[in-house]
Order: C-alpha cells, then structure tokens, then sequence
C-alpha cells in the first residue's frame, strides 16, 4: 500500500472522469485519476473523434448548464492549444404540434437561445437533400456544433498531468473501503485519499457495490454507423451541412441524430439515440441490429444523397437512468464520496459544467 494520501482519488478516465480530475489538479489538488483500460481505449463511453454540442433542450436547467459548459470548452481549447469545437448549427426536426417539440420550441425562446425557424415552403432552400416529414417543424440552434471527442479526452489528460495529476491505467479497482480516508484497492496496488469520485460509466454499479448502493442504471450498447454519400461532400461539414437531430414521432421511440461527414470523410453518422440492453464487460456478444433496420428506414426516406446501407459500424454504450437524466451527487452515508453516473448520451457536452461543481 502506498503510503501517499491524495486529496482525491478518480475513478474511470472517460470524459467526465478526466475532466474531473483536470478541474482538482488546477486547484491544487493532489489527485490520481485510475482507468481500469489501457489508455486509449474504445470499450466505454468517451472514445470516437465526434459529439454534437448544443443548447437545444426542452429542461430549463440543461440550458443553463450549457451556459456554462461552453465557457469552459472555450477555456479549455485556450489552454491545450487544440481546436476542439467547430460551429455548424444543429437543425431539429420533430412533429410540430408534439409535445416534446412544443416544448423545446418554448424552451428556447424562453432562454433567448439565437434558433432560426424554418417554415415548410422554405426548408429545402436552406437545408437541401433532406426530405422534412410532413407534420414536422423545423428549427436550427445556430450556437450547436461539433466537439472533436478523441482529441478533447487527449487534451484534458495531457492537462491534468501538466498540473501535477496522476494517471494510472490499467488497473482496475477490486475493492473501495470508505472512510475518513478512502481505501482502493487496484490489481497493482491500494491507494488512499481524502475523497473519492466514482465516474465509472457502465461500471458505475459495479463500483457502488463496494460502498453498499446500486442506482435504477442500465446498460445499453449504441451502433454508431457511419453512411457513404452518393456524391461526396453532400453533407459534409465543409459545405455547412448542420449536425441534426430528428425528435421521435411516437411514444416509446428515440430521436435519431446525425453530424455533417468529417471524421471519415464521405461518410456521414447518423445514429439512432437507443440501443439494447448489454453487460458491459460483455458487449460484444450484444449483435441485436433494430436499431440499424429503423435507420435503414431513416435514411431511405429522409437523407435521400446517402447510400441506405451503412458503411461502417462502430460500438459505445450509454448509461442510462429511468428518466434519462444524470445522478450527480454524494453518496448517501459517505460524503466524501461523488458520483457522477447515467449521462444517457450526454456526458461529452456535460462534462465541463459537471466538474466546476468540486
């Protein structure tokens, strides 16, 4: 056991982990940030080179979070140097007279988020090669963009250590004794320190079993897939094609999102904002495909420049709680313990309004 105490101790180096961890080092805390993985690595969350980031939400307190949380994006890309965020709008397309819809609409005006509304005689001028449902709105966040994943993850860890930080990868926890001082024990090795944060992703229960809690979480695997344009450049994000999100018509569907063609150029992901329930050591064996055959339809019907068979497909998994919003907070006995746990999707954009509350 190392005799070093740390002020705190980070578990899991995914986005919100490390960003965690960069925000306690800046402030001058002596801080180890463990990841059970070989960094880099693809098997949670944070991998792949693109998110969308916006301000389009129907909760009140997601804009004001994203307030924000694109300050200290901006903060961030000064201190690394590194062009991490790139401005294309996000148009969003749902039924018009739908609740969710409505709502966001609401929200927005609300908050004075600058949105530009398309009307249906007008929308294949601005937006071209895609098809708007009929009954559907249309509407673009011009502040929404793309943030570079791969590249922010990289950067937030070179920063954490450039203030002092500690990473170990490669070790993954077998044991947590809370305490005044908590006890990690790793596969290599047993740390100390004065708080912990638990920000282990689909491993979050895992975890909180050590400690005597279980959150409502659940597993699901995402098919990130990426599709051929028919002609290159179509949607490409160098001829100004926004990120999309289309909002789900029915009760019980998910809202499909895709990103202008950029990380493979010619292809363009578009995904469908669910997938199917997995073990996340295990999902791998998780090959269900419905939510391929739904964007299969997408695509057929609504993005009419892309080859309607997916070129590329990728993995990632979500944790998602009931209602598909996040659990930040202290655990209930221990409150030198914070979990950050069930970002249903949205831990990337999050991640930097999350941190600045330590």
């Amino acid at each position: 056991m190392s005799s070093e105490v740390f002020d705190c101790i980070v578990i899991g180096a995914g986005i919100q982990g490390s960003c965690t961890a960069y925000h306690l080092a800046k402030n001058k805390q002596k801080t180890l940030l463990l990841e059970q993985f070989v960094l880099p690595h693809s098997r949670g969350s944070s991998h792949g080179q693109t998110r969308v980031i916006r301000k389009t939400y129907e909760e009140d307190f997601y804009i004001q979070m994203m307030h924000e949380s694109y300050e200290l994006w901006a903060q961030l890309e000064r201190e690394a140097g590194v062009e991490l965020y790139r401005r294309t709008g996000l148009l969003v397309m749902g039924p018009e007279n739908g609740k969710g819809f409505s709502r966001l609409k609401a929200t927005m005006q609300r908050h004075k988020i600058p949105t530009v509304f398309l009307e249906k005689q007008e929308f294949s001028q601005h937006i071209p090669n895609v098809n708007l449902a009929d009954g559907n709105g249309a509407l673009i966040d011009t502040t929404a963009g793309v943030l570079y994943a791969d590249r922010a993850l990289r950067a937030v860890q070179r920063l954490f250590q450039s203030f002092g930080g500690v990473i170990k990868d490669g070790e993954k926890v077998i044991d947590i004794r809370p305490g005044a001082e908590v006890t990690v024990t790793t596969g290599s090795g047993v740390y100390s320190g004065r708080s912990l944060v638990i920000t282990a992703g689909p491993w979050a229960n895992t975890l909180l079993t050590h400690t005597g809690l279980q959150l409502p979480l659940k597993v699901v695997k995402i098919n990130v897939c990426y599709w051929k344009e028919k002609i290159p450049g179509t949607y490409s994000v160098g001829q100004s094609f926004p990120c999309f999100i289309e909002m789900e018509p029915k009760e019980g569907e998910y809202d499909i999102y895709g990103l202008p063609s950029n990380e493979y150029p010619g292809l363009m992901k578009v995904c469908y904002h669910m997938g199917s329930e997995t073990e996340p050591d295990e999902r791998d064996k998780q090959t269900d495909r419905g939510d391929i055959d739904i964007l299969v339809r997408y695509v057929t019907r609504c993005l009419p420049g892309l080859v309607p068979v997916p070129a590329v497909v990728e993995s990632c998994m979500y944790t998602v709680t009931p209602d598909h919003n996040f659990v930040l907070d202290s655990h209930p006995t221990y409150g030198n313990i914070i979990i950050g746990a069930g970002f249903s999707g949205n831990a990337k954009r999050l991640a930097f309004w999350k941190v600045s509350v330590y």
